[in-house]
């Protein structure tokens, strides 16, 4: 009960803080920016695009975004991250992908690989069935600045693991995670 009692004022303290924080206002879109979302293959849905202008408007606030994009398999969520993700390397930012599995890991890497390709935007992949030295090269690339978008497991919320300027944290499958995981990402 201490221990909990504890970590909920730790949580507290930890988001009155934030409420004070300012953030990094993100640039109006660009030219890029249009390209890039034209380049889709498929129609968006309205969900899709309305929910795409609600990120983008949050990213472009002084505040730190926090938001939830809930919806069913299929929906097009992560089309809207990739794009949240381009919007956030185009003003120079690293961006961490997140997700619970080593599949969704593998999945979701070529898929913003795929996306972010003509754009020379430098995607790579962190979890366990990389190798030690492949995990070394992306984690000193992180921390230099080399790495643009970065997908990877609970890997990514290792000690060891350092951006040099990371600027949006995406969360896939958010109720994988555990309280402290998200939290630990936060402070």
């Amino acid at each position: 009960k201490e221990s909990l009692r504890t970590y909920a004022k730790e949580l507290v303290e930890l988001y009155a803080r934030r409420s004070r924080m300012k953030g990094f206002a993100y640039s109006p879109d660009t030219i890029w920016q249009k390209e890039f979302e034209e380049a889709f293959p498929y129609e968006e849905t309205d969900d899709q695009l309305r929910c795409t202008e609600e990120i983008k408007a949050d990213l472009e606030k002084e505040h730190p975004m926090e938001r939830l994009l809930c919806g069913d398999v299929g929906y097009g969520k992560t089309e809207v991250a990739i794009r949240a993700a381009f919007k956030a390397v185009m003003d120079q930012k690293q961006v961490a992908y997140l997700v619970p599995t080593t599949i969704l890991a593998n999945q979701q890497y070529e898929e913003f690989k795929t996306r972010m390709e003509e754009f020379a935007i430098k995607v790579e992949l962190l979890n366990r069935f990389r190798t030690k030295k492949e995990q070394d090269e992306v984690i000193k690339k992180l921390k230099l600045g080399e790495v643009d978008v970065v997908v990877g497991t609970h890997r990514l919320l290792s000690k060891d693991v350092e951006f040099k300027d990371l600027g949006l944290l995406i969360i896939d499958e958010e109720h994988r995670f555990g309280v402290k995981d998200k939290e630990k990402i936060k402070k």
